[in-house]
């Protein structure tokens, strides 16, 4: 399988690798879904040629493949990128081998079987601490054809510009840091106005209509109402 070029420019670039076609699949998927763009190498060689071309800001890296050891690996890797978050995939008996990756550089391990939510969950963390929870360039957030300018608080669709008030920009950035996820009423009043005053939810309501209102005018809509659920962003052609 060859990288999946579906998320916009600037997105997160993930590197998977991993010599099991359905284990990088479904995690290809989950990437995509997250808003980023997966790459995909299926043997040690292939990891180190992909790594250099797309220059990932993390690697999820099997322990066991068919050619260089996933040590071996990680240990190129580290000495052409000293701060790239590496998250290794372990066998569950694999313990010296866990220890060795831990000591030869990678920044957290999950055990096969694993759960795609927790690698995802996993992947983030090291994507926040490494500071690329956005586009670790330019602090930009990319879904679709909609891009956020953290730094710089500018916001556009395709070639236009949108202008959000400070409150509407900070919704829009926690919807945009939850691709494609349901979040409630209470959720969005929490994180975006730290508060659950009675009422709350009916301001909500009001932001997320000027919200939509600006993102949405004269588009294929991207926000969307879940009726009894909440509010859910994601990029107009998943509605295609």
């Amino acid at each position: 399988m060859s990288d999946t070029p579906t998320a916009a420019p600037g997105a997160i670039r993930v590197l998977i690798v991993d010599d099991e076609p359905e284990l990088t699949e479904l995690l290809s998927v989950a990437v995509t879904a997250a808003g980023w763009r997966p790459y995909v190498a299926q043997n040690g060689y292939g990891a180190l040629r992909a790594a250099r071309r797309c220059g990932p800001h993390a690697v999820v890296l099997d322990g066991m493949l068919p050619d260089l050891d996933g040590i071996q690996v990680l240990r190129r890797l580290r000495y052409e990128n000293t701060r790239l978050p590496v998250l290794m995939l372990t066998a569950r008996d694999a313990v010296e081998h866990r220890l060795d990756g831990l000591s030869s550089g990678a920044d957290d391990y999950v055990t096969k079987p694993f759960s795609v939510e927790e690698v995802m969950l996993r992947l983030r963390g090291l994507l926040r601490r490494s500071g690329a929870g956005e586009d670790a360039e330019d602090g930009v957030r990319v879904l679709g054809d909609l891009v956020l300018g953290e730094r710089t608080r500018e916001v556009r669709r395709g070639d236009t510009a949108i202008s959000l008030t400070a409150k509407e920009f900070d919704l829009l950035r926690f919807l945009m840091s939850h691709p494609r996820q349901v979040l409630s009423k209470t959720q969005i009043l929490d994180h975006v106005w730290n508060s659950s005053f009675d009422g709350g939810g009916n301001l909500v309501e009001v932001y997320v209509y000027g919200l939509r209102a600006k993102i949405d005018k004269e588009r294929r809509p991207m926000i969307h109402t879940v009726r009894g659920a909440g509010y859910v962003i994601r990029p107009a052609e998943d509605e295609v």
